[in-house]
């Protein structure tokens, strides 16, 4: 204790000793450094988890299936390098309208509790960074498709991601009919990849009519077992006055039977063999069959059922598809 600490304190004056810093050394300073570098990846990793969510990886796996099938069946030999330039730009292009789609609907997103946690509505991105991510990956696509596979097919990209952006998402608050003008984009990814290899033709179009029929059981079954929560947000995904749903599961049985004639059109114009005539029947069978049972029944956990037959039968029929064709 200095003299000056004697005097005040034998004067009855108290003196507030400051505390010591911690000082770490050795083993505890590198495992403050280690935290850190922890806590430092372990936000980058988030962001860019949340940066991959706008992309809406399920969706645009699909996409780039579609636009794969559409490659395959027009191209006469296989190209692997043309089929990855036209597997990167349309993958580019749909990860960008799907982070510009979350961008105008974050509002919407934020009242439903299937969609709350998503990036812009859970606060993990900001809305400029949703834009941001979605403007340049679209433009990247777009660019990628006219410099590296053809401008048709960068053509029918960009009029696709405008069109979804532009008619399917503000129609969603006004008609239920924006499922069927979401349809004709949600199609156009199998012309993207025919126009890759060859020119727009009867062929093309079959594969797009399948595509866009198949859409309508998927897309109907999603609605029916969030119901709550697109009425919560004031989406119209169903039909007015259809509570108890039989005039949308009357559509899903509508244009199930049309998909099934559709499925076997590409063996009538020579596109396919009689492996694919069996598995298109086979698995149009079963198509029907659970469409069925979403019909009869109505619930939601047909509607599940039905979504997941349809996320199984549009790959495994576009595989049978290409492999007949392969070998043909």
């Amino acid at each position: 204790m200095s003299s000056a600490e004697k005097i005040l304190k034998a004067g009855g004056m108290a003196v507030a000793e400051a505390p010591a810093l911690p000082v770490l050394l050795g083993p505890d300073r590198a495992k403050a450094k280690a935290a850190g570098r922890g806590s430092v990846l372990s936000a980058c990793g988030a962001r860019a988890a949340a940066y991959l969510e706008l992309a809406k990886p399920e969706v645009t796996f699909l996409v780039l299936v579609a636009a794969g099938l559409g490659f395959a069946m027009a191209s006469p030999r296989l190209d692997l390098p043309g089929l990855m330039r036209v597997l990167l730009g349309t993958g580019l292009l749909a990860a960008g309208t799907a982070a510009l789609n979350h961008c105008l609907e974050w509002a919407d997103d934020a009242k439903m509790r299937r969609t709350v946690r998503r990036p812009m509505p859970s606060g993990r991105l900001a809305l400029w960074e949703g834009y941001g991510l979605g403007v340049v990956s679209a433009l990247a696509g777009t660019a990628t498709l006219v410099l590296g596979v053809s401008p048709l097919a960068a053509l029918i990209g960009l009029t696709a991601c405008l069109a979804y952006l532009g008619g399917y998402t503000p129609l969603k608050r006004k008609t239920a009919w924006c499922t069927f003008v979401g349809a004709f984009p949600g199609a156009a990814p199998v012309l993207i990849g025919w126009t890759a290899a060859a020119s727009l033709s009867l062929e093309a179009w079959v594969l797009f009519a399948i595509l866009f029929l198949w859409q309508f059981p998927h897309f109907i079954a999603i609605a029916w077992m969030y119901r709550e929560d697109y009425a919560r947000a004031g989406l119209l995904m169903l039909p007015r006055g259809d509570a108890g749903g039989r005039r949308a599961f009357r559509q899903v049985m509508g244009y199930s039977l049309a998909l099934v004639p559709a499925s076997l059109a590409p063996v009538w114009l020579g596109m396919a063999g009689s492996i694919y005539l069996a598995a298109a029947l086979c698995l149009g069978a079963g198509f029907l069959y659970y469409a069925w049972r979403a019909y009869a029944q109505r619930t939601k956990q047909q509607a599940r059922l039905l979504l997941h037959v349809t996320v199984i039968y549009l790959p495994l029929l576009y595989l049978v598809m290409v492999l007949d064709k392969v070998g043909a």
